[in-house]
């Protein structure tokens, strides 16, 4: 379709990113609906790969200044606009009552960034819409203030559980230039929104959900044999909410005879740490570090391995994944899930009948791990449970449906 003036400006952290795949499986689906937008991203791409699905997005992308430095004409000539806007004193106001309580360079950044936002957004534009609670949702607060707009949020899992309480309740009410209403994944997080709100309704849950159409069905896998090797896969990125290093140790007390391999597919920052605790714990042979890859090449190392594990855990500064998409995507491939009961994971896997789901230490793991290999029909009755619970209730049509009309709503008030 042609891009006609876009009503809504969507705000996030950076763009194109292969670890937020399912901002740009939404944003692709919300075109298809009828919707147009910008994209505004905070930050400029780093990954050296693209998803097929960012090729795919007809909406034109704007960087804001990365760094307020960088581009010291650009800012200071958007302050001039932006200061003859009625409401950039209201906006200021704001600000400086959040920079009291948070007096960081990535606060004076925000506001830099939100001065841009507000002096080169389209006219045509009536409603902000950001990707994540934290410094996105900061950056279209402000800019709605200074142009008069309505905002709303889509909430995932580090912008909930690491922003402090007093900002999330502010950007949750109304008599604070609060969104209009906020999207998050889990009811996990919808919960915890939700207690924080002067309006509950003010939140939705919208399930990210899958869309089956980019991940076509594997032939009926057959039960592996159980004395056969063990290939076990993991997709995420090596930061420590994702759970790695207590699976390494978990690796070092898996029996003798059981014959195992692991691949990992991500980068990170925890790369060199965890490569070289697997070298310490005698690992390396058995493990193959296969970096970032495209969305093909994690189809094709789903479908030979024997099992999925994301050993996820809350981090020590309280991030944690909320419902990663990454294992909707292995039930799509008919492969059996191993994982931990952290945040909303148990919303997709009932732990014995979709997978199981284990604490994150490494004996449960290791324990895990050997009754799942020493069981193959078990474990495959247990994966093709997971895909028919995918195809049942986390398909991503309806959480569409609904976003575009709180959207359309969203833009159509202003």
């Amino acid at each position: 379709m042609s891009h006609t003036p876009p009503k809504l400006a969507v705000l996030v952290k950076g763009w194109p990113r292969l670890s937020e795949t399912f901002i740009a499986q939404e944003l692709v689906a919300l075109e298809e609906t009828g919707q147009t937008f910008d994209i505004w991203s905070l930050r400029h791409p780093t990954d050296v790969k693209r998803h097929p699905l960012h090729d795919r997005l007809q909406a034109p992308v704007h960087y804001l200044p990365e760094y307020l430095y960088q581009e010291p004409d650009r800012v200071w000539a958007a302050r001039a606009i932006t200061a003859t806007l009625p409401g950039y004193a209201e906006a200021w106001r704001v600000w400086r009552a959040d920079l009291r309580r948070d007096p960081t360079h990535n606060r004076i950044r925000r506001f830099g960034q939100a001065c841009v936002l507000a002096a080169e957004l389209p006219d045509t534009v009536t409603g902000l819409y950001a990707h994540f609670l934290h410094t996105p949702s900061s950056v279209a607060r402000y800019a709605a203030i200074m142009r008069g707009l309505p905002w709303s949020f889509s909430a995932h899992a580090k912008d909930i559980w690491t922003s402090p309480e007093w900002e999330l309740r502010e950007k949750l009410t109304a008599t604070s230039h609060g969104a209009t209403f906020g999207a998050t994944c889990t009811a996990f997080g919808a919960r915890h929104l939700r207690s924080l709100s002067d309006d509950p309704t003010r939140i939705d849950l919208v399930y990210h959900g899958l869309d089956l159409t980019r991940f076509p069905l594997p032939d009926p896998r057959a039960p592996r044999v159980a004395k056969a090797p063990f290939h076990m896969l993991s997709v995420g990125r090596m930061v420590e909410k994702k759970g790695f290093d207590r699976l390494l140790d978990a690796f070092a007390l898996l029996p003798d005879h059981l014959d195992w391999r692991w691949t990992h597919i991500g980068g990170g920052e925890l790369t060199g740490t965890l490569t070289e605790r697997a070298r310490q714990l005698g690992l390396s042979d058995r493990i193959t570090w296969r970096g970032a890859c495209d969305q093909p090449e994690v189809i094709a190392a789903m479908r030979q391995a024997d099992l999925f594990v994301l050993p996820s855990r809350i981090a020590a500064n309280g991030d944690r994944d909320g419902l990663p998409n990454v294992l909707m995507e292995a039930a799509s491939q008919r492969l059996a899930i191993l994982s931990t009961p952290v945040s909303a994971i148990p919303e997709f896997i009932t732990s014995g009948i979709h997978g199981l789901l284990v604490t994150d230490d490494p004996n449960a793991l290791a324990d895990a791990i050997t009754q799942m290999a020493a069981d193959p029909a078990r474990t495959q009755q247990m994966a093709e449970a997971a895909l028919e619970r995918l195809r049942d209730a986390f398909g991503m049509a309806p959480g569409i449906t609904r976003l575009s009309a709180r959207l359309s709503d969203l833009c159509g008030a202003a």
